[in-house]
């Protein structure tokens, strides 16, 4: 059970916790890419003496690495290596390292224990945290997936010191996905926040990811109200896979698009689309998608798997902090959204 105490503030922390008599006897492997191999597993290992002898498979950055095929190379190299169902794996990485190190566990030996050390600000305040583990599959991003917690998350705000500062945006739209449907104060503070992320805001990291925890708790398999993390997701995996954009910055042109039906759905007051839109113009530039585009779109919208009965189900906002989960939205809704992308 996700609780507290399993998400640890500092390699420190998870020191002191993997010497506790509980991991007598575990194995750990350590699961990584290119990146976090050069950049983040020396401090790893500096940090946490218990990890110094653990074996390490590294895979490809990015979402190539999320496929049956990588994760069935994973399987194979843990068989090779005598693996046992007292195993650990150790994801040290971003949300794609964190996906497809559960996504492993979860279906080696019907479920091992894994770890998750998020490097990226985008996977400390989401990826790492709540259990869904899942690889993409015919151009579909996560269809394939289960819920596989990990038995510890430590976060260590360190290693954002070796991102650039585009991987930071990322994080930083979701973590405003995040505050837009749970809080309008902290919501209006990230956006008027004029300071970087990369050393600072420590604290309101740990805030997101405490507001995470709480919802997942609330609704571990994903039923009800955790859907409200989905703000911003089916419009945004959809530009995501058809525009090669990275995650954060898909999330966040989607969120302009689920903004713009909040306002001619639900009534949200169109002072609250102005400001974001205007503030996201000063993240990223926003594309403008012909009719061909769209089409193309629509067609991975509707292979969502948030949908149900051939309908798109949306989260949007009566206002920032109240958020409506699975609200239909008919293609023409979202056409019409697209088009007024700027």
């Amino acid at each position: 059970m996700l609780n507290r105490r399993t998400i640890y503030s500092g390699l420190g922390r998870l020191h002191r916790a993997l010497e506790m008599h509980e991991w007598d006897g575990a194995k750990f492997v350590i699961l990584l890419d290119e990146n976090t191999f050069q950049h983040c597993f020396p401090l790893l290992i500096q940090r946490v003496k218990r990890l110094r002898q653990a074996e390490f498979i590294e895979v490809p950055a990015g979402e190539e690495a999320k496929s049956i095929e990588v994760a069935a190379q994973v399987w194979q190299t843990l068989i090779e290596g005598g693996a046992d169902r007292s195993t650990v794996i150790v994801n040290l990485g971003g949300g794609c390292i964190c996906d497809l190190g559960g996504f492993v566990a979860s279906g080696y030996m019907r479920g091992i224990r894994h770890i998750n050390i998020p490097t990226t600000l985008l996977a400390m305040v989401d990826a790492a945290i709540g259990g869904k583990t899942a690889i993409n599959m015919s151009g579909v991003k996560n269809c394939i997936g289960y819920f596989h917690s990990p038995v510890l998350t430590c976060i260590d705000t360190t290693f954002l010191e070796t991102l650039p500062e585009a991987e930071l945006l990322n994080g930083k739209l979701e973590m405003v996905k995040t505050a837009a449907v749970s809080n309008q104060e902290l919501y209006n503070n990230i956006l008027t926040a004029k300071t970087s992320f990369r050393f600072d805001h420590s604290m309101l990291i740990k805030t997101i990811a405490r507001i995470k925890v709480h919802v997942v708790k609330a609704d571990p398999l994903d039923q009800g109200i955790r859907h409200i993390l989905n703000f911003g997701h089916t419009f945004g995996h959809a530009i995501e896979m058809y525009s090669n954009l990275p995650h954060g910055v898909s999330v966040g042109i989607g969120m302009r698009v689920a903004m713009y039906l909040s306002v001619h759905k639900l009534g949200m007051p169109q002072e609250v689309l102005d400001e974001y839109s205007e503030w996201l113009r000063g993240q990223v530039t926003v594309p403008r998608y012909t009719l061909s585009d769209i089409e193309a779109m629509l067609a991975l919208m509707h292979r969502d798997k948030k949908n149900a009965d051939g309908n798109l189900l949306c989260v949007l906002l009566n206002k920032p902090g109240e958020a409506v989960i699975d609200v239909a939205v008919s293609d023409n809704e979202v056409r019409d959204a697209m088009l007024k992308l700027k």
